[in-house]
């Protein structure tokens, strides 16, 4: 019997440090993603796996 593969990276819920806005993300960003009311960064690529800057909330799957 095999395994089924899942993804190694998942959606996550974070919450921005300014303005408390709640955004849903993915975990690898290869961009800069910005909160959406404000504009703060939320999130910094790194080659792999995302630098998240805000509070994260909830991880979706």
């Amino acid at each position: 019997m095999s395994k089924i593969p899942y993804p190694k990276t998942k959606f996550l819920k974070v919450k921005c440090s300014s303005c408390n806005n709640v955004q849903v993300l993915f975990g690898s960003a290869k961009t800069i993603v910005k909160c959406n009311v404000c504009g703060e960064d939320l999130a910094r690529p790194l080659g792999g796996k995302a630098k998240i800057l805000g509070e994260i909330v909830e991880t979706l799957l």
